[in-house]
């Protein structure tokens, strides 16, 4: 990712001189002197060393602390607080974007970018696939010194895909089963809940990191949602005998649905765990006005809808559930949609057009009457045997939310526009911070945050 500074913009640690400017990353990056165009081997070097670092990047900042953080929110949300949190859908507040709100969007999206800087991903480390740092560090050894939040649990996550025999000859840290992937934290800082106008509780989610994880993203074909008295497996492997019109009711990709209700001997999982710490920050907190934010990244994203349906269907006197999502795949039908459109839950996507992820998996239709009628697919062209081999294959799905859409072309600092650019949560964060509206789709004053790939 090659962000550039425009000359009048100063980052974050930016050493300003005219012959050799230096420029330090805001997201624990290691810094590069951005090559000129002249010097072809230089961009050469340049270009394979931070890809090494942004494929790596907690590796390569194993024993660094950040020294960037982002500047504490002082605008009080007070009595408007449901509305920033999608009350009204967000309506009057995404076109052209309301400044508070974008705040509220990039606090949140710092919660997920400490989930990944947290995450030990050396396979060659004895923590491999765990957390570094403590739940009492974890945000100042992240860059968030400033939160006003304490992190109560720490969230794992299981693969329940059997893998063959032979797997045992390959490296154990591609069959690591279980993987942290982020935490719960809740807002007991007296000013920050005076700014907020209640008391917040985070679910900060980062994207796929493992093998296990991968193969489970590959899971595309729709599952129905379990019932209390079903098992993962046992949902996934029977979805397909449940009605001939799958569309008609509730169902979810069945990779998000097993990594989110799989347990393993040493974890439960993820779905218990949020469920016994929701409930209980519930019970403590329940007499003072409350929210739940889920935020996540890719399937960060995706497990964080599964994760806002199953807590307002389990918990008792649950809050007012709000989803932030970054990049997200899609989740489920359009059963799950009108489910989760009927339980209250307000889901914000935040989509770059140029960012393939938020494309799959499977297909969409705009409503049940094009399903029907084979002309409401996104798939201009197909002959009519693929249409019905892809509904009959349990790929059709549906937008869940409300979308902010961006693009990294609108941004004249992204200048590479490959799949790990776009989908980088980064990436995100810079456009979030830099856009305005449709008309206007960036504004003077952007994200302090520059990648020289």
């Amino acid at each position: 990712m090659r962000l550039y500074l425009r000359p009048n913009i100063q980052p974050c640690n930016l050493t300003a001189t005219l012959k050799k400017p230096t420029l330090h990353s805001c997201t624990n990056t290691t810094a590069y002197l951005l090559p000129s165009c002249s010097n072809k081997n230089l961009l050469k070097i340049q270009t394979k060393k931070t890809l090494d670092v942004l494929l790596r990047p907690l590796a390569s900042t194993q024993n660094q602390i950040s020294d960037y953080a982002p500047a504490r929110p002082t605008a009080r949300l007070g009595k408007r607080w449901m509305e920033y949190q999608g009350m009204s859908n967000w309506e009057g507040l995404l076109d052209p974007l309301d400044n508070n709100l974008r705040r509220e969007i990039l606090r949140y999206g710092n919660f997920v970018e400490a989930a990944y800087k947290a995450f030990d991903l050396d396979p060659s480390s004895p923590t491999y696939a765990c957390r570094r740092y403590s739940k009492g560090s974890l945000f100042e050894r992240c860059g968030l010194p400033y939160t006003g939040y304490q992190i109560t649990k720490n969230l794992w996550v299981t693969s329940g895909v059997t893998l063959p025999g032979w797997v045992d000859k390959a490296p154990s840290w591609m069959s690591v089963k279980s993987s942290w992937i982020g935490y719960v934290a809740v807002c007991n800082d007296k000013d920050e809940i005076a700014r907020l106008g209640r008391r917040d509780i985070v679910i900060a989610l980062r994207g796929t990191c493992t093998c296990m994880e991968w193969l489970e993203n590959l899971r595309a074909p729709l599952a129905a949602l379990p019932s209390e008295e079903e098992t993962n497996d046992d949902v996934v492997k029977g979805s397909r005998d449940i009605s001939s019109c799958p569309q008609q009711q509730p169902m979810v990709e069945s990779g998000f649905l097993s990594l989110f209700t799989s347990r393993s001997s040493s974890y439960p999982s993820l779905q218990e765990m949020l469920r016994e710490e929701i409930a209980r920050l519930v019970q403590t907190y329940g007499d003072e006005p409350l929210s739940l934010t889920i935020t996540g990244h890719s399937l960060g994203a995706a497990l964080g809808t599964l994760a806002a349906y199953d807590i307002q269907t389990s918990i008792k006197g649950a809050p007012f559930v709000t989803v932030i999502s970054f990049g997200g795949p899609r989740v489920g039908n359009m059963g799950f949609r009108s489910l989760v459109e009927r339980l209250g839950t307000r889901v914000l996507r935040i989509v770059n057009s140029d960012d393939v992820v938020t494309r799959v998996p499977g297909f969409t239709v705009e409503d049940m009457g094009q399903l029907a009628s084979d002309e409401g697919f996104h798939v201009t062209g197909l002959p009519g045997l693929i249409r019905k081999y892809v509904r009959d294959t349990w790929l059709v799905y549906a937008e869940i939310g409300e979308e902010l859409r961006l693009s990294s072309r609108n941004s004249p600092y992204v200048m590479w526009m490959d799949p790990i650019t776009c989908h980088d949560i980064k990436t995100y964060l810079h456009l979030v911070d830099g856009f305005v509206s449709s008309k206007c789709p960036l504004r003077a004053t952007t994200r302090k945050l520059q990648l020289a790939l």
